[in-house]
Formats: structure tokens, C-alpha cells, sequence
């Protein structure tokens, strides 16, 4: 390759010249033999590219080594076969000007080099870039990477995609390619944003795909076998409604007779004393640490409550906007609530959020110690307005449960004041002083 005569009065600096020298063949002192992709990625090819040993010993102290040491390369050409040729293109890139061209084709091949020939501050525009890069559908393919390099932020920032945007994640074409190890750590995180039906969806369609890469019958058994007891047993199914495990997760066969009945008797509180095999808590990631809202000074915990199916109404307004993420309603111990509920915005006089579902007492802590009761939380949180008046609505049927009284009308807590009235619709007890709707969980 000629070079344009008196090249070096045209290039002020030296980083323009040593630029010039990037795949040039001038004083060239060692070649490196690479793989080059065609286009569509359908045929490979060998492809040369010229360097210079001074600049790459002066960059990189594994190069420094391979020319310069005790047991130092003597051929003038060398054959990389782990690495191909734009990757290692962009590796010298930076080493002769300082500067890179990362994409998503070349990123992680770029970052395994960085690490290989110890360029730590290479290795940061690559961790930086795939970082400001991540989304659910790429995060499974990086991850593994990230732990192999050994990238602590980048894996972190792994893990924070897959909890805050799971069901993207699992739903990616990448899951169902995932490692059974990565798939028994994602199962098993208490931070995942994900219904457990969902969860389970994802998890059996592995399953089924795995049973067909590896040429087996996808019957209940085979997916059980290539699922192992300890993914099974962290699928966290007394979390499900009745409802779904009914219709999705029987169909699928991969539970045992003795694990059906088991959580049959769960749902319809049968169960007993006798353990139900499967975790039983909330995701946290799920169910986040919410603001509440307590609005009595005083709660009774036996049962002292009856319903007959009657509606309960209170209306509430706050002088500040917030996100209403659900409210929690008294129970007794052990028992299942069936409860239909509608919050209608009473200025538009129009229904913003209807939610009906069945919900199982839990013990659950209040500003005044323990009561029995459950959360009902919404899919999306629900913009409240200020200065709106608001009317709750809960039918709900059941066993006898606890109550509260000696209520609150204002609620002063940081950022926003609760006001509570009475509903001219109110037919039962419950009213601001009285009733049901302990808490109300929100954020500013």
C-alpha cells in the first residue's frame, strides 16, 4: 500500500498520524489473521489486518509481553481465531487514536478483547455503552457476558432491567434460549414485577421449547425432568388466583396429584396446618413498599364484623395529586374475601377503576400493632387529583372480620392531607369514624 508523499506534514498531531497508521501496511511489523462475516452472516472468510507492535505494546502490557518479552512472538503473523475482524478492528481502533465505533453487533466482542489485552478504560466505554444500551430484549444475552467479564455494574444493571421490566423480559425471544441456572436465579428473585401466572406462562413455554431442542415428547414428565425440583418448587403458586391455576397451570401436567390436591385444599382453605409445598409471599417487586395512609385510632381484631354481601362506601379527597395503588380491608384469620370493588370520581361522575377478585386474610401490621386483613392492589396505579371528591366502593363477602373505629376525618402526612366523609349512599356502618378501608396505600 503507497502512501501519499510527505503524508506526515498534512497530519499536525499525533494522534492524526498514528490514526493514519490504522490498518495501514506502512512499517508494519506484524499482520493479524482474523474471521470476517460476509454481510447476511451466511459464510465466513480469513481477512488480514497490518499493525504495529510499538503501538500495541505501548497500549496494551499482554501485547507488551507477546513482542517484547522473555518468550516473545517471532512470527510475523499472527492467527486470532476467537475474535473477528471488525471487532478487532475497533480494539486497535482505540488503540491508535483513542476513539471507538461500538454498535450492538460489536459491543460484547469488543468488550472480550478489552478485557483479554487489559484496556481498562476500553472496558468502560464498553460496560458505559451496553449499559445505556440495556432493554428486555437483549438484557439475557448480556448478562451471562457481564458475570464472565466479571463487570459488577453491568450485571447489577442486568438484574435491575429483569426486576423492573419482567414480564418484557420473559416474553423475549432470549428467555426461552436461557440457561436452566439463569432461569432458577430469575425465579427465584422476591424482586421480580411479574404476576406469578405470567411467570409460570414463560417457565413452562422453556420447558416446552428445551423438550424440543433436545428431540423429547413435551409431555408434563419430560418438562418436569428438564425443569428440575428446584425451579418447580420456587414457582411461587399459592400467589395464583383459583381461577388460573384451574385453567393454566393443571392443563400443563408438570405438578405432582399429591402438589395439586395440596394447593386445591390452599385455595379453598382446606388445607390446614399442613404445609403447601411452594412459597406463599409476595414478590416485594410486585407489591413495592408503598406510602399508607391509617385511618383509625383504634381496630378490633376478632371477629366482630359480619357481611351479607352490602356495599361499603366511603368518599375521600386529598390536597395533593397522587398514585393510588390500592387499599387493604379487615378479614379474620385463615379466611377467603370476595370483594367487588369501583372507585367513581365524583366531580365527572364517571368509574375510574372496577376490580373484582378473591383475596385470603393475612396477619398484616397497622400503626396500633396486628390485625388481620389484605391488600387489594391495582394493576396501575390510579392518578387522584386534588381537591376531587372521590367515592370508594367495596361489595364484599365472606366470613366475620375485624373492624376500626374511633376514625380519623384528616389524615396529615408529609406532602398531602387525606379528607374522609360519609357517603349519602351508605347503608351499613362504614362511614370515616367506623368500618372498613383501614389503609390506603399511595405515592406522591
Amino acid at each position: 500500500m503507497s502512501s501519499p508523499e510527505n503524508w506526515q506534514t498534512k497530519r499536525p498531531t499525533i494522534r492524526e498520524r498514528t490514526m493514519f497508521m490504522l490498518n495501514n501496511d506502512l512499517f508494519s511489523d506484524v499482520k493479524f489473521v482474523v474471521r470476517k462475516s460476509d454481510s447476511d452472516g451466511e459464510s465466513e472468510s480469513k481477512q488480514v489486518i497490518p499493525a504495529h507492535k510499538f503501538v500495541l505494546s505501548i497500549s496494551s502490557p499482554v501485547f507488551e509481553a507477546m513482542f517484547y518479552g522473555e518468550l516473545a512472538e517471532t512470527s510475523g503473523c499472527i492467527e486470532l481465531p476467537d475474535c473477528e475482524y471488525n471487532s478487532l478492528l475497533e480494539l486497535f481502533r482505540f488503540m491508535y487514536s483513542d476513539k471507538v465505533n461500538l454498535s450492538g453487533s460489536n459491543v460484547m466482542e469488543v468488550f472480550y478483547l478489552a478485557k483479554k489485552y487489559m484496556l481498562p478504560s476500553l472496558v468502560d466505554k464498553c460496560s458505559e455503552y451496553v449499559q445505556s444500551n440495556l432493554h428486555p430484549s437483549n438484557v439475557l444475552i448480556i448478562l451471562p457476558l457481564a458475570e464472565k467479564y466479571d463487570d459488577k455494574a453491568l450485571v447489577d444493571r442486568c438484574w435491575k432491567v429483569i426486576d423492573t421490566e419482567s414480564e418484557e423480559v420473559v416474553t423475549s425471544d432470549g428467555f426461552a434460549t436461557i440457561q436452566r441456572s439463569f432461569l432458577e436465579a430469575i425465579i427465584s428473585r422476591d424482586t421480580l414485577t411479574i404476576k406469578e401466572i405470567d411467570l409460570f406462562k414463560a417457565v413452562h413455554l422453556w420447558a416446552t421449547k428445551q423438550c424440543k431442542m433436545q428431540g423429547l415428547e413435551a409431555n408434563g414428565e419430560a418438562k418436569r425432568g428438564i425443569l428440575g425440583e428446584a425451579v418447580v418448587k420456587k414457582i411461587r403458586f399459592p400467589l395464583m388466583r383459583e381461577q388460573e391455576f384451574a385453567t393454566v397451570v393443571l392443563d400443563k401436567k408438570i405438578l405432582t396429584q399429591d402438589e395439586v390436591i395440596n394447593l386445591v385444599k390452599f385455595f379453598n382453605s382446606a388445607l390446614g396446618a399442613t404445609p403447601v409445598g411452594f412459597p406463599e409471599t409476595k414478590r416485594s417487586g410486585l407489591y413495592p413498599m408503598f406510602r399508607t395512609c391509617d385511618r383509625f385510632n383504634n381496630i378490633i381484631t376478632s371477629p366482630s364484623w359480619s357481611y351479607s354481601g352490602e356495599k361499603h362506601y366511603l368518599i375521600f379527597c386529598v390536597n395533593n395529586d397522587i398514585k393510588l395503588h390500592g387499599v387493604c380491608l379487615f378479614g379474620s384469620v385463615n379466611n377467603d374475601y370476595r370483594v367487588e370493588l369501583v372507585i367513581e370520581n365524583l366531580s365527572s361522575c364517571n368509574v375510574i377503576k372496577t376490580m373484582t377478585g378473591s383475596f385470603r386474610s393475612q396477619q398484616m401490621e397497622y400503626n396500633l400493632g396486628i390485625y388481620f386483613g389484605f391488600e387489594i392492589v391495582f394493576d396501575t396505579p390510579l392518578d387522584v387529583k386534588k381537591t376531587t371528591d372521590y367515592r370508594i366502593e367495596a361489595t364484599i363477602s365472606g366470613p366475620q372480620s375485624g373492624m376500626g373505629y374511633n376514625g380519623l376525618s384528616l389524615v396529615d402526612l408529609p406532602g398531602v392531607r387525606f379528607k374522609f366523609k360519609e357517603s349519602t349512599y351508605n347503608r351499613n356502618r362504614t362511614c370515616p369514624s367506623i368500618g372498613q378501608f383501614p389503609r390506603f396505600l399511595f405515592s406522591l
